[in-house]
């Protein structure tokens, strides 16, 4: 099993992450009830901004935490952060996190969810937080054994547990994300820049918004030309994604469909269709060929190998 960022830097799992489609089990309840001294309410499958509107004033009344999961192997905490301070959050979800590390649950992350506001208007905050395993070998860890650091943005530090991560920085949104994207391109640096806009995926794609999708697809193609205008001619630009989670499909849930995967570098004389890849493990590979590290993760292949056959 791969989920999508693990597949990418080539990361073999060989055991699958475990799915609840009928909520936690009811001892799994128990035992986080009494750690953290709360109880817990909700336990289904349920799309994030629906299910604080329907258990939020309940929270609110009891100080019970909503816990909910999705078609991922996640375990969700969402918590009003007047009724359960954030410090307070992340500390529950730790603790949760330590109950659910063994095959017995295997669930891969557990998410910190705050939100803020009345019943009718609830709004969740830029507060998450992931809480994640230490991955299986990937492209990560040989950069870093190789002397090239990753600057993490966004949630990428959480997805991958901070393993190989030199630099994590939070992200408020996509646009903050751009900028923060911009202003490394202008500067000198050197290694792996890798960012999450997940503003598209939590924001539009789960609540299934064509009309913010298509706001913030405008946003990210205002700031993109200012971006590449700043890249070097030693840089090279992977965009990609790590999963669909198409806006006008039925659900809440990710969509199946093809990523992109789009590579730019200033020296780059003319456009040309790549066919279509075996795994996501290409993007690793090409990032490990790109600082001419040998592939060790037996899953990849260089999408430099393509260019140079033709």
């Amino acid at each position: 099993f791969l989920n999508g960022h693990y597949e990418i830097m080539g990361a073999i799992s060989k055991t699958p992450y475990k799915t609840y489609p009928d909520g936690f089990p009811l001892e799994l309840i128990s035992k986080i009830q009494q750690a953290i001294g709360r109880d817990v309410i909700g336990n289904v499958v349920a799309s994030g901004t629906e299910i604080i509107e329907e258990l939020g004033e309940m929270h609110i009344k009891t100080g019970a935490i909503i816990v909910y999961t999705s078609a991922d192997s996640v375990l969700q905490i969402a918590a009003h952060e007047d009724i359960v301070p954030i410090d307070e959050l992340y500390k529950i979800c730790q603790i949760v996190r330590d109950l659910t590390k063994s095959d017995e649950y295997k669930i891969a992350r557990i998410i910190a969810r705050p939100f803020v506001g009345r019943p009718g208007s609830f709004t969740r905050t830029s507060k998450r937080h992931d809480y994640a395993l230490d991955p299986p070998i990937n492209t990560l860890d040989l950069l870093d054994r190789n002397g090239v650091p990753t600057i993490a943005l966004g949630k990428i530090a959480d997805i991958f547990n901070n393993k190989s991560i030199a630099t994590k920085i939070k992200t408020k949104d996509n646009i903050d994300g751009m900028v923060k994207l911009i202003d490394f391109a202008k500067g000198n640096f050197k290694g792996l820049l890798f960012a999450n806009l997940n503003d598209f995926d939590m924001l539009y794609g789960h609540r299934r918004d064509r009309e913010g999708y298509l706001k913030s697809l405008e946003e990210f193609n205002y700031y993109l030309p200012i971006f590449l205008k700043n890249l070097k001619k030693d840089d090279l630009l992977i965009l990609t994604a790590d999963h669909g989670n198409d806006p006008t499909f039925k659900g809440t849930d990710h969509t199946r469909e093809y990523i992109p995967i789009i590579l730019y570098n200033i020296l780059f004389k003319k456009g040309k269709k790549l066919e279509d890849r075996e795994t996501f493990a290409d993007i690793g590979a090409t990032i490990l060929d790109n600082f001419n590290i040998k592939n060790e993760l037996g899953i990849g292949k260089s999408i430099f190998d393509d260019l140079r056959n033709n």
